[in-house]
């Protein structure tokens, strides 16, 4: 075992950890990022069509209806200070990105490009406005690299293949965590005054997801385990446009620039659903729409997707029918949705400027996940008592600036916005702290667990219980839910948990790179997300957002205003199915700007 100490340890190297990690060496902090992947492989880079941020540079626009719609889109469950703060810092930061060297694609006079995205309106509601500010569709990617390069330039240092598997804790404090060295199989403990973790998401948890094969929930269930609350489990994302068949993702900028979403009869269907924004309606909104369509029977040839439409011939003529002077041509489509045309000809076979893409509802986004404050400390309860020492920003932890569903666009803007006010208050805090200890042998639950997995004798190899774990959600967990089917759902995962405990094998014993073990070590995170997921939406009895209950179809803001929080309740790291899990409903949902302005107020969602 090897110790490493620093001021802060930032656990995952995507756009919330980089900007965390930069920002916290910025003010003066000793900092390591420590990921299980090369810091460009980060799946930040898998984010296409824009970020989202009030510039008016094509309309006029204000942070404040930026604010309202993150509200609304996340049907009134996201506390509205951190709207607010998310919307009001986007400009800054985006601008301060373009300053560290950001491509952005260009309007004709040199500002900043922006263009539409679902849900994102200007004056409360009035129209589409052009707000995600993009660099082709390969934006996440571009903000990768140059989060990655300014780190380089402020000396963070980089642990590399380097895969947490615990939170070390003493005194009520946070003090670093455990990882393993993939190429060596060494354990090595990170001492730290603040640990910040922006490990990503769990999409894997479900059978069709856009989510990289990495994103396993590793810190989200590494904090769970050690009694930290996960809130808002219920609310997973779909995203209504994932290449069929593979769940990849095709980018909401695609319907930005004008794409239309057809069924067999090349109906464009969002007519019904949303009359006034059609196309460009919330997720949550077009995803069950599409559940609707195929239904009905509507699937292209009697199949579960639809069409989504690019064609310059197709998009010119519905831009025509709205009165719009704005035409698009194959050089225009090819320019700005590259990496769309690429991705489609390679895994699909479609030649998007020829062909309709075939589409499909994909496992995309956590709104939930490890509670925090706008400053990404962690917080424990109802009260927001802060975790000292701990903090979270990204995809895996829960503002809650998205509630029940999140804008497109918004995840960027979250993960810059958060991860640069988390590293700004890590370096303050450090300025103050001292070093807590370390715990009597930081090492030894980790260390016992990784061996129970090498030297399990059971029959069930890891892909097959994953396999079982990921239909099991998708077809009871999914984007319709109902009580029964959930009810079902926390039992078969309880099951799924004895067989992992139980009846395991892995075939490599030995310790360089054994991505065996390690894939089964992840395994039992997405085990224990599915089963907090699972719990969470059985006991929300009502429908919002991301969480719609067929039995129970009506948003209920008397008594569902406020946040779950599901805590495991053990005194071991990695629990058994004696555990137990307890829910928490005390949390009430932030409605400061409703206080001032009644636009705020939650009302039904018309488009």
């Amino acid at each position: 075992m090897q110790t490493h100490q620093f001021d802060a340890i930032i656990v995952g190297a995507g756009g919330a950890g980089l900007m965390a990690a930069l920002y916290a060496s910025k003010g003066g902090a000793k900092v390591a990022v420590v990921s299980k992947l090369y810091p460009t492989r980060s799946h930040t880079g898998a984010a296409l069509g824009g970020i989202g941020a009030a510039l008016g540079n094509l309309d006029e626009d204000k942070p404040l209806w930026h604010a309202y719609d993150t509200v609304k889109g996340g049907d009134y469950l996201a506390d509205q200070n951190a709207a607010k703060v998310l919307a009001e810092n986007a400009v800054d930061a985006v601008i301060e990105l373009e300053h560290m060297g950001l491509p952005f694609d260009r309007t004709p006079e040199g500002r900043i490009s922006q263009r539409r995205f679902g849900g994102h309106t200007s004056n409360f509601g009035e129209k589409a406005v052009r707000r995600a500010c993009h660099a082709a569709d390969r934006t996440g990617h571009m903000i990768l690299q140059t989060l990655y390069q300014q780190c380089i330039k402020n000396d963070v240092k980089f642990f590399v293949e380097f895969h947490v598997v615990d939170v070390a804790m003493n005194q009520g404090h946070c003090v670093g965590c455990v990882a393993i060295e993939l190429g060596t199989g060494e354990f090595h403990v990170f001492h730290a005054k603040a640990t910040l973790f922006a490990t990503g998401g769990w999409g894997r948890v479900w059978q069709i997801t856009s989510n990289a094969h990495s994103l396993t929930g590793d810190g989200a269930a590494a904090v769970y385990r050690r009694g930290v609350p996960m809130q808002d489990m219920e609310f997973f994302q779909f995203h209504p446009t994932g290449l069929y068949g593979l769940g990849v993702l095709l980018t909401e900028g695609i319907r930005g620039e004008g794409g239309i979403l057809l069924n067999r009869h090349g109906e464009r269907f969002m007519e019904k659903y949303a009359p006034s924004i059609k196309d460009l309606a919330s997720r949550d909104v077009v995803s069950r729409s599409i559940y609707m369509e195929v239904r009905a029977g509507n699937g292209i040839g009697g199949k579960d997707y639809v069409h989504l439409d690019i064609r310059p011939q197709t998009v010119n003529r519905y831009l025509a029918e709205a009165g719009e002077t704005r035409r698009v041509d194959e050089a225009f489509v090819a320019r700005v949705l590259a990496e769309t045309l690429d991705v489609c000809r390679t895994y699909a076979g479609v030649d998007p400027l020829t062909e309709p893409m075939p589409i499909q509802p994909t496992a995309h986004y956590a709104m939930g996940g490890i509670p925090t404050n706008v400053d990404a400390e962690v917080v424990i309860d109802e009260n927001w008592t802060v975790l000292p020492g701990m903090y979270a920003a990204g995809e895996c932890a829960c503002v809650s600036c998205h509630g029940a569903n999140r804008l497109g666009t918004n995840s960027l803007v979250d993960l810059i916005v958060f991860g640069r006010r988390g590293g700004m208050k890590i370096a303050e805090y450090v300025k103050g702290a001292d070093f807590i200890p370390l715990p009597a042998n930081p090492t030894g639950e980790s260390e016992a667990e990784l061996k129970r997995i090498r030297s399990s004798k059971g029959k069930t190899r890891p892909y097959q219980l994953r396999q079982d774990m990921q239909k099991m959600m998708m077809a009871k967990v999914g984007v319709f839910r109902e009580g029964k089917a959930l009810a079902e759902a926390v039992d078969d995962v309880k099951a799924l948990r004895e067989r992992y405990r139980t009846d395991l094998t892995i075939d490599d014993q030995g310790y360089k790179f054994n991505t065996d073990l390690m894939e089964a070590w992840e395994l039992g995170c997405l085990l224990d997300l599915a089963e907090a997921t699972a719990v969470s939406a059985l006991n929300r009895t009502e429908s919002r957002g991301g969480h719609s209950r067929e039995d129970y179809q009506e948003r209920d803001d008397e008594k569902w205003l406020v946040h779950t929080l599901v805590t495991l309740k053990s005194d071991k790291a990695y629990a058994d199915n004696s555990a137990t899990l307890e829910i928490n409903t005390n949390k009430k949902v932030d409605m400061s700007l409703a206080a001032e302005d009644p636009r705020f107020v939650p009302k039904p969602r018309v488009y």
